[in-house]
Order: C-alpha cells, then structure tokens, then sequence
C-alpha cells in the first residue's frame, strides 16, 4: 500500500489528504467544492492544470474522516496532542 500524507489542524478541525508524491510540489489549478449538503459538510477537491486530483480538503473533519487517520496525521495546529 502507498503512504498517503495527511495533515490536520485540530484547532479549525480540517484535514488535507495529499494524492501526490510526498517531495512533489504539484499547486492545484482548479478547487471543485462537494455540495455540502450532498456530503454533510465542506469537502474540496484540488486538481492539478491536467487535471489530476492532487488532494481533499476536509473541513469538520472529525466527523468525516476515521480516527485512526486523524490520530496518524501530521499535525498542523501548535499543541499537537
């Protein structure tokens, strides 16, 4: 299975999960935000300019994402517990 970098801020509660190699600095060319109301909340896909997904955004992200993933995350937000 392929690592997957994820970073989380639990102070704003959002997460990205990043869909590119870990050294690559791929800028998205173009955000799709989910209809919240489909998702329950804001969720946004970032493409690259071939539009690629390159990562999710995920606000209210205790709640859509499983805790074991947020637990494991690289942590953003300045207490880090």
């Amino acid at each position: 299975m392929t690592d997957v970098r994820v970073t989380y801020d639990r102070t704003v509660n959002a997460a990205y999960v990043y869909l590119t190699e870990p050294q690559a600095h791929v800028k998205s060319a173009r955000t799709y935000p989910c209809d919240p109301v489909d998702v329950d909340g804001m969720i946004n896909l970032d493409f690259d300019e071939q539009g690629r997904l390159i990562g999710i955004e995920v606000l209210a992200a205790s709640s859509k994402l499983p805790k074991y993933l947020l637990d494991s995350a690289e942590r953003l937000d300045t207490d880090g517990a």
